[in-house]
């Protein structure tokens, strides 16, 4: 399984912090609309995130519901067929649900910078650090943390659940 560090927050400023990702990476966002459908699964997170009707990922995860930098653990396989995938999936396991966003990628060395605007929700900033080959949990912290302060993220804007587990716990705009 690949490792990413990642974070996720709410968005305090969500023009200004993009503006601030576009001075770190010195380019344009890379905009994205992403349908994510989650299964059931007995453990761990496998989701069909779907970015036309003939390309999408199938992604299984685990990681901690904690806030700030953790580890995630995935496996990751792309598709041609998003919706065949979807209902063979939907039929024999069953759907949680659904987030629908928009999502502005930045990429700045090791790390991807999302800043999403998730339907039902408002705006988040999500950055995931891909650790290298042999590269340790702890620098990728480091490099998590960095991140966070060079894009004015306070400590109480993160969050440690998944956009649909806000979504299921009913909360919405930020």
């Amino acid at each position: 399984m690949a490792t990413n560090i990642e974070w996720k927050a709410k968005a305090r400023d969500f023009d200004r912090q993009q503006k601030l990702a576009r001075q770190l990476t010195g380019n344009l966002a890379i905009v994205l609309q992403q349908r994510d459908t989650f299964f059931v699964v007995p453990e761990g997170r496998l989701k069909l995130r779907q970015l036309s009707e003939n390309e999408g990922d199938l992604i299984f995860y685990r990681r901690e519901d904690i806030a700030g930098a953790k580890a995630s653990h995935f496996l990751a396989a792309k598709t041609r067929h998003p919706n065949e995938v979807r209902q063979i999936f939907a039929d024999r396991l069953g759907v949680i649900g659904e987030v629908i966003k928009t999502r502005r990628l930045y990429l700045a060395g090791q790390s991807r910078l999302h800043f999403d605007s998730v339907e039902g929700l408002g705006h988040f900033i999500e950055v995931e650090v891909v650790l290298r080959e042999g590269q340790s949990h702890e620098e990728g912290h480091a490099v998590a943390r960095e991140l966070q302060v060079k894009l004015g993220v306070a400590t109480e804007d993160l969050i440690g659940v998944a956009y649909l587990d806000l979504l299921l716990q009913g909360n919405t705009r930020n």
